[in-house]
């Protein structure tokens, strides 16, 4: 089973997957270009397997539990959110300045506040999927002083939000194409396809009603 997936097989079947999966999911908030999300589905795409080969008699295999490793990508999400969170809270002056000349973050923190403080948090939750969209969401939240009441409980719901959705892909393409790279790679193809959809959607100009 595992060994379909490549070289990366031998940790995939090991409990250190969900170290892996924890950190590279707290850390790539500050460097976007982790593959977090591949790593994710690839773990799910072998759990898979595994109960496909346990549901065939062919013995059990140590593989990823699902459920262990939704909450390990989530509370690893909800954990960078809130570093970058009070980093930005605490960034001072010369942070709101460089806020201040960008013109993507200025309207992110426009629209963001507003959507908090109506407690309209869907936003953070589409963000979650874009691509650096969760840096961009978490720096703009703690520049702009947001309460953590107002912030935290919308992270948690795209922490979990993201994770159950890369989760089920991997796990869904690998009961539906096997545990290979054809399903981890149609998987990962629908990961990025949800992080376009949800860039568009938050780069939409808001509508009058969303602004005011």
């Amino acid at each position: 089973m595992v060994e379909s997936l490549g070289s990366i097989g031998s940790l995939v079947s090991s409990p250190w997957i969900y170290a892996l999966v924890a950190v590279s999911v707290l850390l790539d908030i500050f460097l976007p270009v982790l593959p977090s999300g591949v790593l994710v589905i690839t773990a799910a795409t072998a759990a898979a397997a595994g109960s496909g080969a346990a549901a065939a008699g062919r013995g059990p295999e140590d593989v990823p539990d699902i459920l262990v490793l939704t909450l390990c990508a989530a509370t690893a999400s909800v954990l960078g959110d809130l570093a970058v969170y009070r980093l930005a809270w605490r960034g001072g002056p010369r942070l709101d300045r460089a806020i201040a000349r960008s013109r993507r973050l200025s309207t992110a923190q426009e629209r963001l506040g507003g959507a908090l403080a109506r407690g309209g948090g869907a936003l953070v939750v589409l963000a979650r999927f874009a691509p650096a969209g969760r840096s961009v969401v978490s720096l703009v939240a703690g520049t702009a002083h947001r309460r953590v009441r107002e912030f935290l409980p919308w992270s948690a719901l795209a922490g979990l939000a993201w994770a159950a959705y890369s989760v089920a892909l991997g796990y869904f393409g690998g009961q539906w194409l096997g545990a290979s790279w054809l399903a981890a790679g149609v998987s990962v193809v629908a990961l990025f396809g949800a992080g376009a959809g949800a860039a568009y959607l938050v780069r939409r100009p808001a509508r009058p009603s969303e602004a005011s």
